[in-house]
Formats: structure tokens, sequence, C-alpha cells
């Protein structure tokens, strides 16, 4: 990746991300009608004519926003990791033992799951977009995937988790909530902070019987 097309690829990334303004506002609805589109049809399936109708706008319109519907893919992923980063940095300002907070990891990607459109195309279509695009993509989530790993390594500190390896740790508890888009439904039995205070048991405790193994 050229590191013009890097720059450019940021600092297109920031004029958006200004607060306030008419055009944020707009771009978000774009993207949030985009990633509803996206999970019910499919991200091959849904043209850019199909998101302007969605947003209520026209297609050239769109394209004043939004320069290709894999720049829209790009901010869905954007927002999906910015949401997950924030929340657990807000925890860093308050005393939260690193199990509970593993516990708060586990509930915010599933309420995600739960609450957020577009979180099947975050999981399955990351390779649509551009190489630029991807690697700052996989760089916020290696920093997120770092902050898990740091609050099991806190854990294993203060004798709440046993010695195990961090970065298996938190692939281990990312295989266990992230597959939940697959068949999670609002309308079942149980939310999904209920579902995770149950992986969150099962993550710490196991599911053995008896005697805990050696």
């Amino acid at each position: 990746m050229s590191s013009n097309t890097r720059e450019g690829t940021i600092v297109a990334a920031r004029a958006r991300r200004e607060p306030g303004t008419a055009a944020t506002a707009k771009r978000n609805q774009v993207v949030r009608q985009a990633a509803a589109l996206f999970d019910d049809a499919g991200y091959h399936n849904t043209g850019v004519a199909d998101i302007a109708a969605a947003a209520g706008i026209s297609k050239p319109t769109l394209y004043h926003y939004f320069a290709s519907k894999d720049e829209i893919l790009f901010w869905i992923h954007e927002e999906y990791m910015d949401e997950l980063i924030a929340r657990q940095e807000r925890r860093a300002h308050i005393s939260i033992s690193p199990s509970t907070c593993l516990l708060e990891l586990m509930s915010d990607m599933l309420q995600m799951t739960e609450t957020r459109p577009g979180v099947r195309v975050f999981h399955e279509h990351l390779r649509e977009l551009r190489p630029d695009q991807q690697q700052l993509v996989r760089e916020k989530r290696e920093r997120y995937q770092s902050m898990v790993e740091s609050v099991i390594s806190e854990g294993v500190a203060a004798g709440e988790l046993r010695a195990l390896d961090p970065r298996l740790t938190a692939l281990a508890l990312f295989g266990m909530v992230n597959w939940a888009y697959q068949w999670f439904r609002t309308d079942g039995p149980l939310g999904s902070r209920e579902i995770a205070y149950f992986f969150w048991d099962v993550f710490l405790n196991g599911a053995a019987g008896g005697e805990p193994r050696p």
C-alpha cells in the first residue's frame, strides 16, 4: 500500500468524523441503511441505487458522500471497531476487576450483534475492501485484540485467571461471541446480556463437572 493511498484514506476518515455537521449525519444515515440492506439481501446483491433509495436520496447525491459501495462497507467496519474500542477505553477510568471487564467485553460484542445492523458483513466481507482499507481495519482489530489480551494478563496477575497464553485465550473468547451473528435472534428466549453471562460463566469456569482438572 502506498503512503499516499494510506494517507488519503486516513484524511477521508477524519473528515467524515466532524461531529455535528449535516453531512456527517447524512453519511451516518447512509451507512446504517446500507448495513441493514447488506444484512438482509447480501452485500453482492445490493446496489448503490438500492442504498440511495433506502436513504431517501438520489444516486448522484449518494456519490457526493461516498465514492463507491466498498467505501460504505469500509465505514461499516470502521464504526463497528470504533465503538468497541471506545467502550473499552471508557472502562480505563473506572475501577473494575479483570474478570468483570471480560464480562463487559463479551457483552459489548453480543449487544452489537443484537442492536447494530451490518454485523454479518463486518465478519464476512473484509476481503471486499481495498488493500489500504483492509490494513486500517486490521490495525484496529489488532488494537482491540491487544486490549482484550491486556485484560486477560491483568486477570492472571490478579490471580483471577490461570496462567494461560493471553493471545490464544483472547482468540478463544472471540470464537465464543463472534459466531453469535449466525444464530442470535432478537425474538429468542435470551437477550445479548443473558447470553453474555452464560458465555462468561463457561469461559471462566468451564463445562466439566467435578473437581477442576489438573
